[in-house]
C-alpha cells in the first residue's frame, strides 16, 4: 500500500491517529467447564477459518466456572488451555472479583503463565475505580501490562459510577450482569426482569443499560450486551440481541451456549443494502478527498462518513463478506 493510500484511509482521515474505539469481535463467548472450554476453543477456530476473521471471542471463567475448594486446580487447567490455544486465537479470562480470595492466586497463575496469550482480562463484580486500579497492580506484577481490562457492571452503585469506571485507560469494554443487577435489588424487581422479554421492559434495568452504553460512548469503550438465558430459543436469543444493537447501543453481546454465537453475529450485523451504501458513499468520499458530496440527493460529510466506515467496521467484525471495492481496507 503506497503512502498516498495509507494516508487517505478511511480510519486515518476520519478517526485520526487513535482510531477511535477499539474494534472487538461482537460476540463474547463464555464456557468454564473442561469439556466446554476445549469445544469452544475449537468452534472458534472453526469459525475463523470459515470468516476469514475471529468473530467471537473466547472466555474461560474462573468465577463460575471453578468448584468450591478447587479455585486453584481450575486456575491452572484455564492457564493450560490458554498456552495450548492457537497462537492467533483471541481468548481471555474471567478471573474472580477483586474481594476474593482466589482473585490474587488467578491472576499470579494464569497470566504467570499465559499473559503473552491473553487478549484481555474480564473483572466482574467491579463496584468502584479502586477496583479497576487493584487489578491493574495485578496485571503489571504478573507481566500482563499490556492486557486491557474488561468490566462487569452488577450493581446499582457501579452503574452510577458507570462513567468514572470507563474513563480509565485500562478499561476496554463495561458489560452488564443481568442478573445480578436483579437480584442486588432485594426483591424490588421481578423474577420476569431476568427474562429475554423482561429485560428490555423492566425501567431500573433499562436505565442501567443506558448508563452502561452511555459510558462506554462518552469514552470510546465497548458497551458488551448480558446474556439471555433461554439459550434454546434461537428467535428470543436474536430478537434480544437485535434490540440490544438497534435501540440501546451495545455492539458486543456474551453468548452462554455455542447455539447462540451465530443469532448474535446474524443481528448485530448490518444489512447487505447498508454495506453496499456505506461502500459506495465512501469510495465517493475517497476520490473527493473526503469533501462534501452529493449521493441520491442527500448531502454527506465527514460526520456520515464516519457513521459508514463504523459501519463497515462492524460488518468486518461479523464475518459478512465486504464488496471488493472495499474489502482491502481491511487487509
Amino acid at each position: 500500500m503506497t503512502q498516498h493510500l495509507v494516508a487517505t484511509h478511511p480510519a486515518r482521515v476520519l478517526l485520526g491517529p487513535q482510531a477511535g474505539a477499539a474494534v472487538l469481535p461482537v460476540c463474547d463467548h463464555y464456557s468454564g467447564v473442561q469439556t466446554r472450554m476445549r469445544k469452544s476453543l475449537q468452534l472458534q477456530a472453526e469459525m475463523t477459518r470459515e470468516f476469514g476473521t475471529c468473530v467471537f471471542d473466547v472466555t474461560l471463567d474462573c468465577e463460575d466456572g471453578a468448584p468450591v475448594g478447587g479455585e486453584a486446580q481450575h486456575a491452572r487447567l484455564v492457564a493450560a488451555l490458554v498456552r495450548e490455544s492457537d497462537p492467533g486465537a483471541r481468548v481471555a479470562v474471567r478471573v474472580h472479583p477483586v474481594d476474593h480470595p482466589a482473585f490474587a492466586q488467578d491472576m499470579d497463575t494464569i497470566l504467570g503463565e499465559a499473559a503473552d496469550r491473553l487478549c484481555h482480562v474480564m473483572l466482574p463484580k467491579v463496584e468502584s475505580v479502586d477496583d479497576v486500579l487493584f487489578a491493574e497492580k495485578a496485571l503489571q506484577r504478573n507481566a500482563g501490562a499490556r492486557l486491557p481490562l474488561h468490566v462487569l457492571i452488577e450493581s446499582p452503585a457501579a452503574v452510577q459510577r458507570a462513567f468514572d469506571i470507563a474513563a480509565h485507560p485500562r478499561v476496554q469494554s463495561l458489560s452488564f450482569g443481568l442478573m445480578d443487577f436483579v437480584s442486588a435489588h432485594g426483591g424490588a424487581i421481578p423474577a420476569s426482569a431476568m427474562g429475554s422479554a423482561g429485560q428490555f421492559s423492566h425501567p431500573l434495568v433499562v436505565r442501567a443499560k443506558l448508563e452502561i452504553a452511555s459510558a462506554c460512548h462518552a469514552h470510546g469503550k465497548v458497551p458488551s450486551h448480558c446474556v439471555v438465558t433461554e439459550f434454546k430459543d434461537t428467535a428470543a436469543m436474536q430478537a434480544a440481541a437485535r434490540r440490544a444493537s438497534q435501540e440501546l447501543g451495545y455492539t458486543r453481546m456474551w453468548s452462554i451456549h455455542p447455539a447462540q454465537i451465530r443469532p448474535i453475529l446474524a443481528a448485530m450485523a448490518p444489512a447487505d443494502t447498508e454495506v453496499a451504501d456505506a461502500a459506495r458513499i465512501l469510495l465517493a468520499a475517497q476520490t473527493a478527498e473526503w469533501a462534501p458530496i452529493s449521493d441520491a440527493g442527500t448531502l454527506h460529510d465527514r460526520a456520515s462518513y464516519r457513521y459508514f466506515w463504523q459501519l463497515l467496521q462492524r460488518a468486518h467484525a461479523t464475518g459478512m463478506a465486504l464488496p471488493p471495492t472495499v474489502a482491502h481496507w481491511f487487509s
